[in-house]
């Protein structure tokens, strides 16, 4: 859900396993944030179980950093935050350190405009594609994406989106689980060319 909060007060989102388990992560409430659920990550984290250790991942809407602080408490070896706010980006440094998070790259930029680079900077095992809901950004992101060299061989895209809005996938694109959390769909991906 979005927060509207008027005020900036930091409030906290809880990693749930590996090395940072039950550590809070404080995040700035922005427009457009809305921190993946306890129980929606968990489930998440459990389907990546299998590929999770060693993975080299970016986060596309970093926001709270959940995504990535969990991929990376739970074994990946890298990850890249792309967060567009400066606020939401700033907070994302002060949990980098407060983690000692040495393989976390925080990079505060318009995720279309970093995707668009004439070149992928790297290839990435998992893709967090979590955009602010009603964006209208799904099909733009996945295009860049599929097109641009970011993903890795059979990589894993993780999207989550509102029930009600159609997700366009690629033809290479498999669906490997999917799964539904009140207003809010979310679906596990292979690329498989």
């Amino acid at each position: 859900m979005v927060n509207k909060a008027t005020t900036k007060s930091a409030q906290s989102v809880r990693i749930i396993a590996g090395k940072w388990r039950s550590r809070q992560l404080a995040f700035i409430p922005v427009e457009g944030l809305r921190p993946t659920g306890d129980r929606i990550r968990e489930t998440l984290f459990n389907w990546l179980m299998p590929y999770i250790q060693g993975a080299h991942c970016i986060d596309l809407f970093a926001g709270s950093g959940a995504l990535c602080f969990e991929a990376l408490s739970r074994g990946a070896k890298s990850c890249v935050a792309i967060e567009k706010n400066p606020s939401a980006a700033t907070q994302l440094e002060a949990n980098k350190t407060k983690l000692c998070a040495q393989d976390l790259t925080i990079v505060c930029d318009d995720t279309s405009a970093y995707l668009q680079q004439s070149k992928a900077v790297d290839s990435y095992h998992i893709v967090f594609l979590d955009p602010p809901f009603q964006s209208g950004l799904y099909h733009k992101i996945i295009q860049a994406l599929n097109h641009g060299q970011w993903l890795a061989s059979e990589a894993l895209i993780y999207c989550e989106l509102p029930i009600s809005e159609p997700c366009p996938i690629p033809q290479d694109w498999q669906l490997l689980k999917e799964k539904t959390a009140g207003n809010v769909r979310y679906c596990l991906y292979k690329a498989t060319s």
